[in-house]
């Protein structure tokens, strides 16, 4: 049997690069952390800029995802029932909490957003589908990896160390455990600035028919609207359980 193609397979690590949350990086970043010549990540992109799949930046010359194949990835997740399923029930949320609402479901042990709802003030955001966030240190991660979403939990991340994004960042795994206890046993996440700091996150898991976890859904913003003395705002917390049980419904789940 013929053996992978290394180019594609590069090819491909250089565009799985591009999707993390540092999504501009320069020729010497990626042949740094891809382990490769520069003159060869180099030529790869030339051939993935070519056909529309990575841009460059005129001023920094720094790479990012292109327009093509963000375009693909969008026909993609329209099909993904998950995301159709939640569109009206993701408005609704975003409407009664009054703040941005993601839906993520894991994918190689990060937590891809499949659907994003702008926080309906009308002001200036930048959209998120698409990318990819850490599961340990977010609202959405940290409920999928305590129901066990698509039967992944903790032990898929024990192979490096957590990483850190905020002084709060749970990094320790014994702590996130004794998290992901508690998420499980009161039914939600919640995401004390430990992705972004002075952000707030709550999120939900959402199941199928099959009482399995596919995905979370989530509302997040500033500390200042989202706690209350610190504490978390029980109101949001009860929209964020009321949508995922409305989506899981969806999707036929019986014990919702």
């Amino acid at each position: 049997m013929p053996g992978n193609i290394q180019s594609i397979e590069r090819a491909a690590a250089i565009l799985r690069l591009l999707s993390g949350r540092t999504r501009r990086l320069s020729v010497g970043d990626m042949a740094a952390e891809l382990g490769l010549p520069k003159a060869t990540a180099y030529g790869i992109l030339r051939t993935l800029q070519s056909v529309g799949f990575v841009e460059q930046d005129a001023e920094t010359g720094r790479y990012q995802l292109g327009a093509a194949l963000l375009h693909m990835g969008s026909s993609y997740l329209d099909g993904n029932e998950l995301r159709t399923r939640a569109l009206n029930w993701a408005d609704s949320l975003a409407a009664r909490a009054g703040e941005s609402v993601r839906i993520g479901t894991l994918h190689n042990g990060e937590v891809l957003i499949v659907h994003h709802v702008f926080r309906p003030d009308g002001s200036r955001q930048a959209l998120d589908v698409g990318s990819l966030q850490p599961a340990h240190a977010g609202a959405l991660g940290k409920a999928l990896l305590a129901f066990g979403g698509l039967g992944i939990g903790i032990g898929s991340l024990e192979h490096e160390p957590l990483a850190q994004y905020t002084p709060a960042t749970i990094t320790d795994p014994d702590r996130l455990r004794e998290e992901l206890d508690a998420i499980r046993a009161r039914g939600w996440a919640m995401d004390r600035q430990e992705l972004v700091d002075g952000e707030v996150g709550y999120a939900a898991p959402i199941q199928d028919r099959r009482a399995m976890t596919v995905g979370a859904i989530g509302v997040s913003g500033p500390v200042e609207r989202l706690s209350e003395d610190g504490e978390a705002r029980a109101d949001l917390i009860a929209y964020v359980r009321e949508a995922a049980r409305a989506v899981s419904r969806e999707l036929g789940a019986l014990r919702w």
